[in-house]
């Protein structure tokens, strides 16, 4: 039988399907264990390894662990401790990489490693890990920072992979997606309270019709509410009469419009928002309109921002709405 394919029930894995689920090479695992051990706890007769439930999970672990920056064969001993001390399979949990406030900012070569292994717990499906390396990221860097330089990077690395495989690799692409969303929205404040001073509108954050895209916007939604921004978020693809409603409605002081393509971003409606106005005669209003995403490249548009990077906006919005 060749080792890429599937076992009879109960005989465990082969090597090939066990690197298969775990998103790496068969030569790694075969090398993880000629150098430390990390092998079948049980070698039946003959050259095809078989794998159980538990080597799984101390593989799993191994995974994790290395994914967080563990020197492997360091990782090695405490995935073989935990899977010792928890013989029911939930192996390691992820070390700390022990990085401190103190230690300076991350090399490139930190970033780089802490997407590679984001990249490839999200190839396994391992979804624990995913949120767990999410959750340390956002920690050590900070919700702005983790965005631009780990959340996006992994996303972008996923995209091209999918991109380049045919259909293959959609399932990881939508996996990370959710667990990036849902640790922005863990990290958003609860919407504050009317604010009645006079320029106090919150900040409205919608995409453009059409547009699905909305990890971007979420992200700048959870970074405004912890500078003590008041927000509305209306998500995807609202229909431009709902826009339009909205802001009449609210009295925003900025509305950001993300358009991921140019053949969502409409001009049209960026001016239609930009021209609405509301309150008393004499004193009536209208709000900053806020250009995100690739879709609105090109010239500059008169009485508009337009950043380029999650601090940019953080920057302009900040200077237009104000804490509460």
């Amino acid at each position: 039988m060749d080792e890429s394919t599937s076992p009879p029930d109960g005989a465990g894995l082969t090597t090939g399907a066990l690197a298969r689920r775990l998103g790496v090479s068969p030569t790694t695992l075969r090398s993880w264990d000629h150098r430390y051990g990390i092998g079948p706890a049980v070698r039946a007769e003959g050259r095809h390894r078989r794998w159980s439930p538990g080597d799984v999970s101390m593989l799993e672990a191994m995974c994790r662990l290395t994914a967080s920056g563990v020197p492997p064969a360091e990782a090695a001993r405490l995935a073989r401790r935990g899977a010792a001390a928890d013989p029911g399979g939930r192996g390691a949990e992820p070390a700390p990489t022990g990085r401190g406030q103190d230690h300076g900012p991350p090399s490139a070569e930190e970033i780089r490693q802490e997407c590679r292994g984001l990249c490839r717990a999200a190839v396994r499906l391992d979804a624990p890990a995913v949120q767990a390396l999410l959750a340390a990221a956002v920690a050590r860097h900070g919700l702005t920072a983790a965005w631009q330089e780990v959340m996006v990077p992994s996303l972008h690395a996923v995209g091209r992979r999918w991109a380049t495989s045919g259909d293959r690799y959609v399932e990881v692409e939508h996996l990370l997606s959710w667990y990036v969303s849902t640790t922005l929205r863990h990290h958003t404040r609860p919407p504050a309270a009317p604010d009645d001073r006079a320029g106090a509108g919150p900040v409205v954050l919608a995409c453009v019709p059409g547009e699905q895209h909305s990890l971007p916007i979420e992200a700048l939604n959870a970074a405004l509410t912890q500078q003590g921004l008041r927000t509305r978020m209306f998500g995807a693809a609202v229909p431009a009469e709902a826009l339009a409603a909205a802001v009449r409605r609210v009295g925003p002081a900025a509305v950001v419009l993300w358009a991921q393509a140019r053949s969502t971003a409409s001009l049209p409606l960026a001016r239609h928002l930009a021209g609405v106005r509301w309150g008393v005669t004499g004193a009536r209003r209208r709000p900053l309109v806020v250009l995100g995403g690739p879709g609105w490249a090109g010239p500059p548009v008169t009485g508009m921002a337009r950043p380029s990077t999650l601090r940019e906006a953080l920057d302009t919005l900040s200077g237009a709405a104000p804490a509460h």
